[in-house]
């Protein structure tokens, strides 16, 4: 059996036995979200728990001041950026944040690998996030939220970090990077929602972590999964780009295919993709 056979067989029987390992959401985002779950929080008790992370309090600071908040006054400190964000964002865009630290590895080869893997998620992001702010601008759209859009996409490939550190103990594999490719198209989505359930997070993570990859997968109003999509499919990363954005033209995702490669959509995914570097 050659070696990349047998990581599919391993990595579908730790499926199946309910054994593969799982990876943990990173500790601060852990605090803030058990944080704005309690009834009781206050902004400026928030504050203080998003200061425990003085990497997490910067990046707060820049989010605050950044094209999606619109505003003209820099804030400077954390407090003012929790009380700009506000408590109802702070949960998802802290979380957002914090999900780079996950994907790292000490093995060199596997960190090369989990570092492009990042910045593909993260053109996912800014592409699906440019996507809705036009989307929101032409159709109002209240119920969809960019927080939630953003880490909506940022855990869509959620799945593939334990196929990737499973391929760790299996060197030889990364000499195929293709190989890796059909085995996350494969088992990310299962392993997606799993993760997502782990975690306690809600149906729109797990609907998009499970099912972002199959387009047959269609809910009747738009959602976040269909800009995760148009996301990945500008982005090359889904196994066939232009059905996935003749699907989302058809159900008004954009109006045109010229929407997406306007100035202005342009402008708001490179704002998008800067909050993440």
């Amino acid at each position: 059996m050659s070696t990349q056979n047998a990581l599919l067989t391993i990595l579908v029987e730790k499926i199946n036995n309910d054994t593969l390992v799982l990876p943990t959401l990173p500790a601060i985002a852990l605090k803030v979200r058990k944080a704005a779950d309690d009834p009781n929080i206050n902004l400026n008790k928030m504050a203080e728990v998003v200061g425990q992370d003085p990497s997490l309090s910067a990046r707060m600071i820049k989010i605050s001041n950044s094209a999606y908040l619109g505003r003209e006054v820099k804030v400077t400190s954390t407090a003012q950026a929790v009380t700009r964000i506000g408590l109802a964002q702070v949960k998802n865009i802290a979380t957002a944040l914090a999900m780079e630290q996950l994907f790292v590895s000490k093995n060199e080869v596997v960190k090369k690998y989990m570092a492009k893997r990042w910045t593909d998620i993260i053109d996912i992001v800014g592409n699906a996030m440019a996507t809705l702010m036009l989307y929101k601008k032409r159709n109002g759209a209240k119920h969809l939220s960019i927080d939630t859009m953003t880490l909506a996409a940022l855990v869509a490939d959620i799945g593939s970090l334990p196929v990737l550190t499973e391929a760790e103990r299996h060197d030889s594999v990364f000499a195929n990077p293709a190989f890796l490719d059909v085995a996350i198209n494969k088992l990310a989505g299962r392993i997606g929602g799993s993760i997502m359930r782990e975690w306690k997070f809600n149906e729109v993570f797990i609907e998009c972590a499970e099912h972002w990859r199959n387009l047959e997968y269609v809910k009747p109003q738009v959602g976040y999964i269909d800009f995760v999509r148009v996301g990945a499919a500008l982005s090359n990363l889904i196994e066939d780009p232009q059905e996935t954005l003749t699907r989302a033209g058809q159900r008004g995702v954009f109006e045109d295919i010229d929407e997406l490669q306007s100035e202005e959509f342009i402008d708001l995914r490179e704002n998008a993709k800067g909050l993440f570097v």
